[in-house]
């Protein structure tokens, strides 16, 4: 089966010739006639697959205590104080973060103002009618540093996963970049090129990894951390990036497609899928050392929900409740925090950073 977008990219590689994984990544999800993102809401039950916000309000719950106590531990600034989210999906996890800083620190609810980075015409439509009760202080961009000067309390869920990498295949000659063309039949498919990776952007053991192996390198999502490290520097603030990934870098083909809620060939649907891959955190608490801004902490998902009040917070919610909705909350916590197949509580990680450094928990010694 053939895509529109899949025609558009045969068309490019039939004049330019092969194009990098990065291209192939950026036009699947953002071109402007046919991209993933451009053209649908793929969030939800009704979409291609469902986010952590989607699973429960406990989630974004969880992560607007988070934001309270860093607001807290940096001594509760008053003066231009922003609530932003990079890829706020179905504005979902904001709605649920907002009423809980209503609840915990009216007085923050009171002075911030909420930043929503969004390219989607489509998720911005929705993301206004969820947070229509905060109509007049939410404000949308194009990129992070459109977000205006001030301290800054920040959470991209699921975001950095889909921002386009490089992948290089071990050769016979070496690393070479992994690109996509078009084969005998007339379809997509991977090849290697002549562009070589300097070996010190190389996981370590390198030099022994078989033919055939893949190194993922994502300067895209560097530079982002980048521009986020400089403004915490800057402004001061906490982050909060939760995807799913990896502590600590190494070899492996982590690029995936998911299709009406299952996984696809990567190059099968182009600009009807969804395509992501798994985010080194390790590369990201780098850049962000680098810039001298304090790294609180790494951990899973499940270890940051369950050290935050998950199981406290779901009991509370279920309180009362038939015996329905305590079974839908106790599959809610099991599918956030749980360490089985399908289950979000090993294969996310979070990492949090902070400027000026402030001792934050789950991550407290």
């Amino acid at each position: 089966m053939t895509t529109p977008l899949a025609d558009k990219i045969k068309a490019i590689i039939a004049v330019h010739g092969p194009i990098s994984v990065t291209d192939y990544f950026a036009l699947c999800l953002a071109d402007p006639e046919f991209g993933y993102y451009r053209t649908r809401d793929p969030f939800g039950r009704g979409g291609d697959f469902v986010t952590a916000p989607e699973v429960s309000q406990l989630f974004g719950e969880m992560i607007g205590i988070f934001l309270v106590h860093a607001w807290e531990k940096h001594l509760k600034p008053r003066r231009n104080v922003r609530l932003a989210e990079i890829g706020p999906g179905r504005g979902t996890m904001m709605a649920d973060v907002l009423r809980v800083v209503a609840r915990l620190a009216p007085e923050l609810h009171e002075v911030a103002t909420i930043h929503l980075v969004e390219t989607s015409p489509t998720l911005r439509e929705i993301q206004a009618k969820t947070l229509n009760g905060h109509a007049g202080n939410v404000f949308w961009h194009d990129s992070f540093d459109e977000i205006p000067p001030g301290f800054l309390l920040l959470a991209a869920n699921e975001f950095f996963d889909a921002v386009p990498i490089r992948q290089f295949v071990k050769t016979q000659n070496g690393f070479r970049e992994r690109l996509v063309g078009i084969d005998g039949d007339g379809e997509l498919t991977f090849t290697a090129g002549a562009g070589s990776l300097d070996p010190a952007l190389l996981p370590p053991g390198h030099q022994s990894a078989p033919q055939g192996a893949i190194a993922e390198v994502a300067p895209a999502r560097a530079a982002i951390m980048q521009l986020l490290s400089d403004r915490l520097f800057d402004s001061g603030g906490t982050a909060v990036i939760i995807d799913y990934g990896h502590l600590a870098g190494g070899f492996g083909d982590t690029l995936q497609a998911v299709h009406k809620h299952q996984f696809d060939p990567p190059l099968a649907h182009p600009g009807e899928a969804d395509l992501t891959s798994h985010v080194d955190f390790e590369t990201l608490a780098e850049v962000a050392q680098a810039r001298s801004i304090s790294v609180n902490g790494m951990t899973t998902q499940g270890d940051f929900l369950l050290k935050l009040g998950l199981v406290e917070r779901a009991g509370a919610l279920g309180r009362g409740k038939d015996a329905t909705e305590q079974d839908a909350i106790r599959a809610a916590v099991e599918r956030l925090a749980g360490t089985g197949p399908n289950q979000m509580g090993e294969l996310f990680k979070v990492l949090a950073v902070s400027s000026p450094a402030v001792t934050l928990a789950p991550f407290e010694a």
